[in-house]
């Protein structure tokens, strides 16, 4: 492997060609119309422009990706997270052009990817899982058959979906009958696969979700949990590790769980094991992400590992650089999603242009970003500015960081979320842990503004 094309945007595209520098390799960026400007672009090797601003037209166009290969010798393909990164027929075709695929095979993604068997794959390893449906339910009688024996409220769950999406809740028989065949059609038209499967709801969950690693000699790690737990519309806003609900003893379970898993689908690269956890510390499984993840800077910054140099790596065939015993957790990590966002109406996109953009520094403080002054966040992809990664030697220091960390963090132009995490770094409940899944959604439904006095200089100032 010599020369890897980076099949993203933003700011993983950036982590990714810095990761690749490090250990000596070529890079190519690919951007569209839209990115002629990003960072990626002006950090990558070599650059081709593969489209318009649409997805469907640029980053998800399989075809021009793979010219861009041919045109620039690339040999490798790190598909980042989002767009083409767990889609089994892509990393398919690369393997049959003979670009390496830097991530898990085909095979594992399509197992892990379709939720249901997922879902029978943890079972095989005897960990414990959301009670549901023996895999798909196609039909409306058969469907509400199992709804009435597993119990209300239930999800109803798209066996491709993934990232919040693909998911309906009934709380009732009426209200099933009406969001199945729904849930169904959106399924069809966002995965191209109408099928479904049941879950009953875990009340007041947290998300708990495994860092864990394979490589191709079958060794497996995992690297802790991050928790996950504050989120709006099962977007995540806030990560932190190691959870602050986790004793030692139920960290060791469910990071044994995820590597049974791991093993079981004979998987290699960077993954992550979702779980939840309900008001009794029981942990189910949910479903595993079969790529790298937004909130890995959090696992990275806990144990002090290069998990993208590692996928790298592994990719070339070479050994985990680590086993289970030399892994060092060390304090306590969070992560603030900055995103393009107007936390006081309802997190509305706020795309525009950069009139000032000053991240903090400091110790204990991390900016993973691709934005810079005058850069114009576009409308077409994720909203997001920055992410901003702290630490100290326990909870209680790292949030002091971070709320350092964040009123340091100036942008103009466009609306951010960092009032909304200087209000959570003051919130009783979200310091004493007092928190549920659905907590960020209950306090806008309360009316929260999430107004919180942040000193702000003006672009004059700057």
């Amino acid at each position: 492997m010599q020369k890897v094309l980076i099949a993203n945007r933003g700011e993983i595209a950036v982590r990714i060609i810095r990761a690749c520098h490090d250990l000596g390799l070529q890079t190519v960026g690919i951007y569209s119309q839209a990115d002629a400007e990003a960072l990626h672009v002006l950090h990558a090797d070599e650059a081709v422009c593969i489209g318009e601003a649409p997805a469907h037209k640029s980053y998800l166009k399989i075809p021009n990706i793979l010219s861009a290969c041919e045109i620039t010798g690339a040999d490798a393909i790190h598909p980042g997270y989002g767009f083409l990164s767990e889609n089994h027929n892509f990393a398919s075709i690369c393997q049959s052009c003979g670009i390496n695929f830097i991530g898990p095979s085909p095979q594992a993604i399509a197992d892990l990817g379709d939720k249901a068997q997922a879902k029978a794959t943890a079972n095989s390893v005897k960990c414990p899982t959301i009670p549901g449906s023996d895999g798909i339910v196609e039909t409306l009688d058969e469907a509400m058959a199992e709804a009435e024996k597993l119990g209300f409220p239930i999800f109803i769950k798209a066996v491709a979906g993934g990232g919040g999406k693909g998911i309906r809740i009934a709380h009732d028989k009426d209200e099933f009958k009406r969001l199945f065949a729904a849930a169904r059609a959106e399924a069809e038209v966002s995965f191209g696969n109408p099928n479904v499967y049941l879950e009953r709801m875990i009340m007041n969950p947290r998300h708990i979700e495994v860092q864990i690693f394979g490589d191709k000699h079958g060794n497996y790690v995992h690297l802790g949990e991050r928790d996950c737990t504050i989120q709006r519309r099962r977007q995540k806003l806030i990560e932190e590790s190691p959870s602050p609900v986790l004793t030692p003893s139920m960290r060791e379970q469910v990071g044994q769980a995820a590597i049974r898993i791991a093993k079981a689908a004979g998987y290699y690269s960077a993954g992550t094991v979702e779980f939840l956890l309900d008001a009794d510390r029981n942990f189910y499984f949910m479903e595993v992400n079969t790529r790298i993840q937004v909130e890995h800077t959090v696992t990275e910054e806990f144990t002090g590992i290069d998990l993208v140099r590692e996928q790298l790596r592994v990719a070339m065939g070479e050994k985990l650089s680590f086993t289970q015993d030399d892994i060092d957790f060390k304090g306590h990590v969070i992560q603030f999603r900055i995103n393009a966002e107007n936390p006081q109406h309802n997190f509305s996109p706020s795309p525009g242009r950069l009139e000032y953009y000053l991240p903090p520094g400091g110790p204990h403080v991390r900016v993973d970003s691709a934005c810079y002054s005058g850069y114009h966040i576009p409308p077409n992809y994720d909203s997001m500015i920055a992410k901003l990664i702290v630490s100290g030697k326990d909870r209680s220091e790292a949030i002091s960081v971070g709320k350092r960390a964040l009123r340091e963090f100036h942008i103009g132009g466009v609306h951010s979320t960092i009032a909304f995490h200087l209000y959570m770094l003051e919130d009783p409940n979200f310091l004493s842990n007092n928190y549920d899944l659905a907590y960020i959604d209950k306090l806008i439904a309360d009316g929260c503004s999430f107004d919180a006095k942040k000193e702000q200089v003006t672009p004059s100032e700057v």
